[in-house]
């Protein structure tokens, strides 16, 4: 099983970017549910939640820092989860990594909330530079 992000890069700021998160690995019927998280971290900074995901439910988290800007979705098909990310500032520039989690919606909350050390697969990152 992978967990690849894609879709970051460079914007301005007030511009907007769409990341995905793409969980490659499953095959057939008898997917299980799964969380997806968005995290990001800066340099010099702690890794923090900016966004997460529930397939059982659909169930949607968001920090305090992006609500109101950011939304997560999903396609199911593609099995892929998108962070779009509207009116960007400069406190956005990170590393934004997206993980999964073999878990229920209340456990995703949880881990979620404590900077994902407990999620199960990681991507490698994707950076996300916004400029003033």
């Amino acid at each position: 099983l992978q967990v690849l992000e894609s879709g970051g890069g460079l914007a301005q700021s007030g511009g907007s970017l769409r990341l995905a998160c793409t969980v490659l690995g499953f095959t057939g019927p008898g997917d299980h549910d799964y969380g997806i998280g968005w995290f990001r971290q800066a340099p010099q900074k702690r890794r923090e939640g900016v966004s997460a995901f529930h397939t059982e439910d659909e169930t949607t988290w968001y920090s305090n820092s992006v609500k109101g800007r950011f939304t997560i979705s999903r396609d199911k098909a593609k099995k892929t989860v998108y962070l779009q990310m509207n009116n960007l500032t400069p406190e956005d520039t990170a590393t934004y990594f997206c993980a999964l989690l073999w878990g229920d919606p209340l456990t995703m909350a949880s881990v979620w909330a404590t900077e994902g050390r407990q999620m199960d697969w990681w991507g490698q990152g994707t950076p996300v530079t916004v400029s003033s």
